[in-house]
């Protein structure tokens, strides 16, 4: 099923929202318990009297006590708590994944849904066909469940990152001399090409900044400074808001660290305060713009943790707790922790298990036809976390958490509130 389009989505956030009191829709962790149903009336003294049943004096002033009224009951998190009491450890785990099978063969990638059961695809240039518009008829054959559809993401940045060819929408070089509406125009148009091809994440959004012209990300930044980077990228999340889910990459800011991270780890030494006056601006000018998920890179700021910022718990507590972001974290493609060459990161398991701890709600992995050949066989992997669980090293809680934050967003997407049916 293709994504719902803007007034669609919106109006079924509004129906929600309407329906619960809750602090954060798509926060996913925390549900409403109904209150008991109210008693039956007792018939009033008039009406006794009516069939002729004597009414006694009343000796004191009795105190009515209020019918107590059922509270609102969310019908998307109550669906997705219903699916989640029916779901196993390891299919919890799995729906954590998001995962590329190369090709274009709608029955080779829906058998290899039906295996592993991850809870997204991210695609890649050897997923579109020709022309991309056939795309739209593809992904809908992806799954068998319309009422749990998977996150489909792509790159889409515009410019030299784009996996739909036939996006004209202006880049980011050409946006950062223009007025921030400018950027909104183009990630909306962006966005509305998204939805009419049934893609519903767009990891398109660089919240780095940078004005170092031989930095990597330089050409793909939307700023030269954190203001005008931050003006942008919320017009950006402004522009997209509705039609598809907004990203934020690469965090906490490949600006901040000279190097390719697809071929190693980049490195940078500021600390914490330079951070949070430079890199952090645009990541929280876009959060507070709305953008429903964030991807951590594989970047070490060594003066606030020596891991990567994918597998940094503190790194993932300053994202949610100093930024406030209450949305899905997500990895960016893991394997390239493995093309790094460091060894720590040469275990596809041991990173995704370390990953998951750090507080990502999402691990990527852009596979091989044979993903065994790297070490990063699915079901390999959900047996390593499901195996951390077993020995402490993983609470099932975090497991839990995450699998019900991505089923309410995974069934927002679908347009549909009925009841789970088991």
């Amino acid at each position: 099923m293709n994504p719902p389009s803007r007034p669609r989505r919106r109006a079924l956030l509004g129906v929600v929202a309407g329906a619960v009191l809750l602090p954060a829709l798509l926060g996913g962790c925390s549900t409403s318990t109904p209150a008991s149903p109210p008693t039956r009336d007792t018939p009033s003294a008039a009406t006794q009297a009516d069939a002729g049943v004597p009414t006694p004096t009343p000796t004191a002033t009795a105190t009515a006590t209020p019918t107590p009224t059922a509270e609102p009951v969310d019908p998307v998190q109550a669906y997705a708590d219903a699916r989640l009491a029916t779901m196993t450890l390891q299919q919890k785990i799995a729906s954590m994944f998001m995962l590329h099978v190369p090709g274009t063969d709608p029955a080779v990638i829906r058998s290899f849904v039906d295996r592993y059961q991850p809870g997204g695809l991210i695609l890649m240039g050897d997923n579109v066909p020709s022309p991309p518009e056939g795309l739209g008829a593809l992904i809908p054959q992806f799954s068998s469940d319309s009422g749990l559809p998977l996150l489909v993401g792509i790159d889409q940045e515009g410019g030299i990152v784009r996996r739909i060819p036939t996006d004209t929408a202006p880049s980011a070089r050409e946006l950062r001399p223009e007025v921030p509406f400018a950027t909104e125009e183009s990630f909306s148009a962006r966005a509305d090409l998204l939805a009419r091809l049934a893609v519903s994440i767009n990891f398109g959004i660089v919240a780095d900044q940078t004005a170092d012209t031989s930095s990597f990300i330089y050409s793909r930044v939307l700023g030269t400074t954190p203001q005008s980077a931050a003006d942008r990228v919320a017009a950006a999340v402004t522009g997209e808001k509705g039609t598809v889910l907004s990203t934020l990459k690469h965090f906490p800011g490949h600006g901040a660290a000279p190097g390719d991270s697809h071929s190693s780890i980049p490195a940078s030494d500021i600390g914490l305060d330079e951070w949070r006056a430079t890199h952090a601006v645009p990541f929280a000018a876009g959060i507070a713009a709305g953008a429903e998920l964030v991807m951590t890179g594989h970047l070490r700021f060594s003066a606030v943790d020596e891991l990567p910022a994918s597998l940094s718990p503190r790194w993932n507590s300053i994202l949610r707790e100093e930024l406030g972001f209450t949305g899905i974290v997500i990895t960016d493609d893991m394997r390239m922790l493995q093309d790094s060459g460091e060894p720590q990161f040469a275990d596809a398991a041991a990173n995704t298990v370390a990953a998951i701890a750090a507080g990502n709600t999402m691990v990527m992995f852009v596979l091989p036809a044979d993903p065994a050949s790297i070490g990063a066989d699915p079901q390999h992997l959900v047996d390593a976390v499901a195996a951390a669980v077993a020995d402490g090293r993983l609470s099932e809680a975090t497991i839990t958490d995450a699998a019900r934050q991505l089923l309410v967003e995974r069934r927002l997407l679908s347009g549909q509130t009925t009841p789970f049916a088991g």
